[in-house]
């Protein structure tokens, strides 16, 4: 930081650039994160909604002078941070630090467009037939709309950035034109490497001083050794309670008889007939095993499994191998056919040789999808350890979110990322602490936490028709302005069902439209409704009169059934810990804090957060939950919650006259 120019005045200047005005929040929290990247120290900072979070990190970030890499979850995020609050804030940071710090976004490959697949087209099965996807498709479909209009966009982007596509085009079509990172040719052996989309955005990245990525790239870069990301000082994790999830999500291996015989149909051409007939044979296999799979976790790999996995595993090895060594030149765009089929091959060798080892730190199970069938799955135990050693080491990690205190400590997010409790010394143990530097809202006073005691307490089946009554009568009440968060995807149709014929009000649900668009119809009418489940909890920003009351059908607590959450919660137990309380309380505290936090977005918001579910009052563990959330008013009287909503809908109604 410069001697002339203190944090305050940095900070002052980027929040008049930006239209705002600074809050005591996001004072406390830019001195913390200066402070903790000075000391090259770990920091857990919890900022409520309205702290004008990205600011408050970003100033220090920038006045540091050391390269930063920013790791955010969602893609809105990631958008405002390059599009709106760099720009702004590096303008306005100019004149005081005397340099112009420099910025880029970096993705994961496949969200990059690859030269060579859009003008040499996709290495196709033989039983597909070798053709030009560009040709195949007729420029009437969908699919040749959208690769025609891919075509001509690369002539104009400067990044080739998905994203950067408006409007998108789908999966299938988006497919035809990228590539993995493992099926890349690699810049030097690619006859568009000068060219790369890919390779562009590594070197504005290389060069940049603050470079914005996702928590998914965050995970690779941590897990595959070859390093993704250019090397930096600081990392700046946001939306952290994410962040778990993410990198669980990465070091998850799936096996399915449809990615295994695309394999088999890639290699054949390229390898002997032996070698290709083992792989058949192995794959034919695991396919009638997997016909009869039933969805739940394997503690133990069945025998006939095991066998048919070491087949698969031994046949795969046999496969790349041979790959490497063989050369066919009668097969058309040769390197990118092989490096397609060995990125097949090798995915389906690495799942299923980790499966045969067998670690005690990893979990396995079945999944049956009603459209895409049986899947064998393997994830790891915990991701705690791989954290701890990756994630704090040899650099400063800020990690900030609204929802970082679970219960009300960070104690229980720490030992999620492999953190001992705060405070605790130790050689290996990384030191931290953690800051709340609370929220500029009132809480009390703008919204009330109503938690419907009389209802009848959720069960796994079966109809709540008194959850529904409530519902209707609160929506009512409201004059609409309600989001619906439920805990399963069945249960917001349902409600939705049954309430459309009721109710004189539009109910809009997740799934019928993208979220994008769900979400600007919500936002324009007081009167539309909207439900939908898991990203609505934490995905929806509408401040202002038409979202005043938030529903939660009830305690999002995983299901009993969820492999991964079940066999975590035993691990706990069998250390001696309250495993319910470290897995299942904790997972639904994170969501209840994000789904009650959707609630008062501005100053001037006020409104209801129902609970429909009277565990939250009745049960031992509500207190924790309770504790998670923001601190609204308290009730469990219906009346006050109907009355408080009909007086809302009123003044807001006046408002608009």
């Amino acid at each position: 930081m410069t001697a002339s120019s203190s944090l305050a005045d940095l900070l002052h200047a980027a929040v008049t650039a930006v239209g705002g005005s600074e809050r005591p929040g996001q004072v406390t929290m830019a001195e913390a994160i200066a402070e903790a990247i000075d000391d090259n120290a770990h920091l857990l900072v919890q900022a409520g909604t309205g702290t004008g979070k990205s600011l408050g990190y970003l100033v220090p970030a920038l006045a540091h002078g050391e390269r930063v890499v920013v790791a955010t979850a969602t893609l809105a995020l990631q958008r405002q941070l390059v599009e709106r609050d760099l720009p702004r804030t590096v303008d306005a940071l100019h004149p005081l630090l005397r340099r112009r710090p420099q910025f880029a976004m970096l993705k994961g490959r496949s969200n990059y467009l690859c030269l060579h697949r859009l003008h040499e087209g996709v290495p196709q099965e033989e039983e597909e037939g070798l053709f030009d996807p560009f040709e195949a498709a007729t420029p009437s479909s969908k699919l040749g709309k959208d690769l025609l209009r891919l075509r001509d966009w690369s002539d104009e982007t400067e990044t080739g950035d998905r994203d950067d596509l408006t409007p998108g085009v789908s999966d299938r079509a988006w497919s035809q034109v990228s590539v993995t990172s493992r099926e890349c040719l690699g810049a030097s052996k690619c006859a568009y490497g000068a060219e790369c989309f890919a390779e562009a955005a590594r070197e504005r990245a290389k060069l940049a001083d603050v470079v914005v990525t996702n928590h998914a790239l965050l995970a690779i870069d941590a897990i595959e050794g070859a390093p993704v990301l250019p090397s930096h000082e600081v990392l700046i994790v946001d939306e952290a309670h994410e962040l778990v999830s993410r990198v669980t999500g990465v070091a998850t291996g799936e096996l399915t008889p449809g990615q295994v015989n695309r394999a088999v149909r890639r290699a054949a051409k390229l390898v002997d007939e032996k070698a290709a007939d083992a792989l058949q044979t192995a794959a034919e296999s695991f396919e009638r095993l997997m016909e009869l799979a039933l969805p739940g976790r394997l503690e133990e790999i069945p025998e006939d499994l095991g066998y048919a996995l070491m087949a698969l595993r031994d046949a795969s090895r046999t496969v790349i191998s041979a790959i490497g060594d063989t050369r066919d030149r009668s097969v058309q765009d040769e390197d990118a056919v092989r490096k397609q089929a060995l990125a097949a091959v090798e995915s389906i060798h690495g799942v299923a040789e980790r499966i045969v080892e067998g670690s005690e730190y990893d979990v396995v199970w079945y999944e049956r999808h009603d459209r895409f069938g049986a899947s064998l799955r393997v994830a790891p135990l915990s991701v705690s350890g791989l954290l701890r050693e990756k994630l704090f080491n040899e650099r400063s990690v800020v990690l900030t979110s609204a929802t970082l205190k679970i219960g009300g400590d960070f104690n229980g997010v720490g030992a999620s990322l492999g953190l001992a409790p705060e405070g605790i010394e130790g050689d290996d143990l990384p030191q931290w602490k953690g800051v709340d530097v609370g929220s500029p809202f009132d809480y009390p006073k703008q919204g009330i936490l109503y938690v419907a005691k009389h209802l009848s307490q959720p069960g796994r089946e079966g109809s709540r028709s008194d959850m529904l009554d409530e519902l209707a009568e609160l929506m009512e009440a409201a004059g609409g302005r309600t989001l619906g968060l439920f805990s399963s995807m069945r249960a917001a149709k349902a409600a939705a069902e049954e309430l459309r014929g009721r109710l004189d009000l539009p109910i809009l649900l997740q799934g019928e439209e993208t979220l994008g668009e769900l979400i600007r119809t919500f936002a324009a009418d007081a009167r539309t409704c909207l439900f939908g489940t898991l990203s609505l909890w934490q995905g929806v920003d509408v401040p202002g009169v038409n979202c005043q009351l938030v529903v939660m059908d009830r305690v999002p607590f995983p299901r009993p059934d969820d492999p991964l959450m079940s066999a975590r919660q035993k691990a706990v137990e069998e250390a001696g810990g309250n495993g319910f309380m470290a897995v299942a309380a904790t997972h639904a505290a994170l969501l209840m804090a994000q789904g009650a936090g959707r609630l008062v977005r501005a100053s001037g918001d006020r409104g209801v957060v129902a609970v429909l579910d009277p565990r939250l009052a009745t049960a031992r563990y509500g207190s924790f939950l309770r504790a998670t959330m923001p601190d609204f008013w308290y009730t469990t009287d219906r009346n006050q919650a109907r009355r408080s909503l009909a007086a809302i809908d009123a003044a807001a109604k006046a408002a608009e006259k």
